[in-house]
């Protein structure tokens, strides 16, 4: 080639090797200033990642207390057990502790064996593993270091916490429960999950170039932050009266479906109470009912087993007084006489007249007593509960206005109530539009549905003289300090009705418990203002080709200034009797005839009450056989003696027993005589006069409850069971109902 090409041909080159020099140079440092301007955040965080690890370490989640401060559900200390395999020099030591710390944390040794195999300084085994299990490990460590020279570091323990809930089943429903991972699944738990989780910590150990974290002194602790407690308005000795008397009802009426009991304050709309009886063990909330889960394990199909299971627990933890709606039957009848009273519409001298049945546009429904009321003032048509009176009724508010006032006492929406899972009413249409027909049966709580708490909000206003109220479950706030982070505002929300209104119908309401539909609810010493209600449900739930029914009872005491107002609501019984005021008053009665106590509000008896009112048993015990004769008779007792000895060395009923005026105490004067024991006879179905019989034959005392003036009333339950065995002179509680009742 000649020179001058060559030379050419070298210029062109440093020229293209200049200009791919600058290009690339130029797009070094352009790709260098992109990453370093716009990625130099994202890149940071990538470099940091890489030589860090970070752990989550549980916050401790708050406590839920009672209205009393008594514990309903605490988080524990419990551990999680971590794997250090970094310090395991072989396969050998590795199969020691997989094999050793499987038979102890019940972990599959193969899955351990697996992971010792990481080049790790953190690899979790276990969580949430209790003390025992622990002190177990702990031992286990010891042993690895002495019997076979292994670095006990291998294994480690972080703190971690598990959810308890000391009573069980109480108000199960209500207070839900947490996951695995701590985190609200259900009620309360659910509800208030980010006041009660607190701030989880962090656990941040370096790692070396291999990626493999480095022992613990490159770590850093950042610590949790614990979660806020909540103080509930929930009672747990009232949620325990009312839970044990529904459960009782249950099985006696044989109720398909659970029961409900809601027991407020008519001020401040503060759930004291709040009961589906038929629920699940707050510790163990994924277990059925053994004969359920032996029914399910029969289907074949593994889906529809699956499908089946799910829907058992949905129905198991549904809280039916807030997710559940119902035709609310005759209890609605006091929403409707309050409207036509306000409206000055119908009062204390309006008339209605019943023959047994009513006919609107066409179609006629009948009164539950066929022969007919006859004419009968308004007073005595809510005692009556009268349907074909409450149509009339009806018929005089007119469509328009009922829909007004349905509004106005809270049915037409969700209440608000802060639970999860609330229900809305079901009405006729939207903008309350009703055919005459419909208009009928609603204005006797009919073909229309609405839930429990709704109801029980609802009768607050009659009560309180005519406020809504906003019911709650929680109190207050609190954080880790015990400090008051906040607390639930108890304003009213709105005025339904008039105080005067108010009044009136209160006045009736304590009439009917005492003369009325509603005098099985009648509890002794206090005035209790209330309505049953019977409603007839449109589907055959059960399958007996029988229609089903609720059974309800709703009431307030005092009448007047009143306090608390309780709903008893029964699902479908399926025993003899299915009318509120045989099935859900009398149980209403035994609730509040604890519960009123309880809350110490002021006892009213009359004189026939005081007469027969139970007196409280003396301390005899060590007192000579005749002083103790002559104190106990002196207290208005009689006695009787068992035993050859002169000195009484126990008594039945036991000292402040509470036994009936004339009962009688047993005196026991010798050791062998102390063991004698009589059986409790079956004193259901009788009447007062047949009771006292009974029991004077069979050497106990009965202490009566319910419907104890009427002379129809008859023996509908018992406190202590036929069969059992107990020592003379024992107290068993006998709950009467007034015969000739229904509705």
């Amino acid at each position: 080639m000649a020179k001058g090409k060559k030379q050419t041909f070298k210029s062109r080159s440093n020229v293209l090797l200049a200009i791919i020099l600058i290009l690339g140079f130029g797009a070094a440092v352009c790709r260098l200033g992109y990453l370093q301007i716009f990625q130099a955040n994202e890149l940071q965080q990538s470099a940091v990642n890489q030589q860090l690890t970070d752990t989550t370490l549980s916050a401790k989640r708050g406590t839920i207390y009672d209205a009393n401060k008594k514990v309903l559900a605490i988080s524990a200390s419990v551990w999680r057990v971590v794997l250090a395999p970094v310090y395991l020099e072989d396969d050998t030591q590795r199969r020691i502790v997989a094999d050793g710390l499987s038979e102890i944390v019940d972990v599959d040794r193969e899955t351990i064996f697996e992971k010792s195999q990481q080049n790790s300084y953190y690899v979790e085994i276990k969580r949430q593993v209790e003390s025992d299990v622990r002190e177990k490990v702990l031992e286990f460590m010891d042993k690895l270091e002495n019997e076979h020279d292994i670095n006990s570091q291998c294994i480690f323990m972080i703190e971690d916490y598990k959810r308890y809930y000391p009573y069980g089943d109480l108000a199960a429903s209500v207070i839900g429960f947490t996951g695995s991972d701590d985190q609200g699944l259900w009620g309360i738990e659910y509800q208030y999950d980010e006041a009660l989780t607190g701030t989880p910590g962090r656990l941040v150990t370096a790692t070396n170039a291999h990626g493999t974290a480095m022992p613990f002194q490159y770590s850093q602790n950042i610590e949790a932050q614990d979660g806020n407690s909540l103080v509930l308005t929930i009672d747990e000795t009232i949620q325990q009266i009312a839970e044990k008397y529904m459960a009782q009802a249950i099985e006696e009426h044989a109720v398909y479906n659970r029961g409900v009991c809601i027991i407020m304050d008519v001020n401040t709309g503060a759930v004291k109470c709040m009961a589906s009886v038929g629920g699940f063990d707050l510790n163990d909330p994924f277990t059925l009912p053994e004969e359920l889960e032996k029914e399910i394990d029969t289907i074949a199909d593994d889906t529809e087993r699956s499908q089946a299971y799910n829907e058992a627990l949905g129905k198991l933890w549904r809280n039916k007084a807030l997710s559940d709606t119902y035709y609310p039957g005759s209890v609605f009848k006091m929403f409707t006489a309050a409207m036509a009273v306000e409206e000055g519409l119908v009062n204390e001298e309006s008339t209605f007249y019943c023959d047994g049945s009513y006919t609107v546009t066409g179609q006629t429904m009948g009164c539950h007593l066929r022969s007919g009321h006859g004419t009968q003032s308004f007073r005595d048509s809510i005692k009556n509960s009268c349907n074909p009176a409450f149509m009339q009724i009806g018929e005089k508010v007119g469509a328009k206005l009922f829909w007004q006032y349905y509004q106005a006492f809270g049915f037409s929406e969700p209440t608000g109530i802060d639970l999860p899972g609330e229900a809305g009413d079901i009405f006729f249409s939207e903008d309350g539009t009703m055919l005459p027909v419909n208009l009928a049966t609603a204005s006797f709580g009919q073909n229309f549905a609405v839930t429990p708490i709704q109801v029980a909000t609802a009768v607050c206003a009659i009560a309180n003289g005519g406020y809504i109220v906003q019911p709650h479950v929680v109190s207050h706030i609190l954080d880790e300090d015990g400090n008051v982070v906040s607390t639930t505002s108890t304003e009213v929300k709105r005025q339904a009705i008039s105080s005067e209104t108010a009044a009136l119908i209160s006045d009736i309401l304590e009439e009917n418990a005492v003369s009325g539909s509603g005098k099985n609810g009648y509890v002794a010493g206090y005035r209790v203002a209330g309505k049953t209600g019977t409603s007839e449900k449109k589907n055959d739930s059960n399958g007996d080709g029988i229609d089903d029914y609720i059974a309800s009872f709703c009431g307030f005491a005092p009448a007047e200034n009143a306090e608390v107002v309780c709903l008893v609501f029964f699902d479908t019984p399926t025993g003899a009797a299915y009318y509120g005021s045989q099935v859900a008053a009398p149980v209403y009665a035994q609730i509040m005839s604890e519960v009123l106590p309880y809350l110490q509000v002021a006892t009213q008896y009359t004189e026939d009450e005081l007469a027969a009112m139970d007196k409280t048993a003396g301390t005899y015990v060590g007192m000579s056989l005749s002083e103790a004769q002559a104190s106990a008779e002196a207290e208005g007792f009689t006695t009787s003696v068992k035993g050859d000895g002169d000195v009484v060395l126990a008594q039945v009923p036991g000292a402040g027993t509470s036994i009936p005026r004339g009962g009688n105490v047993v005196l026991y004067t010798d050791e062998s005589s102390a063991s004698s024991q009589v059986e409790v006879p079956d004193l259901t179905g009788y009447s007062i006069y047949d009771v006292n019989y009974l029991a004077s034959v069979y050497d106990i005392n009965i202490s009566m409850t319910g419907a104890t003036t009427s002379a129809m009333s008859v023996s509908t339950s018992q406190s202590i069971p036929a069969g059992t065995l107990v020592s003379p002179g024992t107290v068993v509680k006998i709950t009467f109902t007034a015969g000739g009742v229904s509705d």
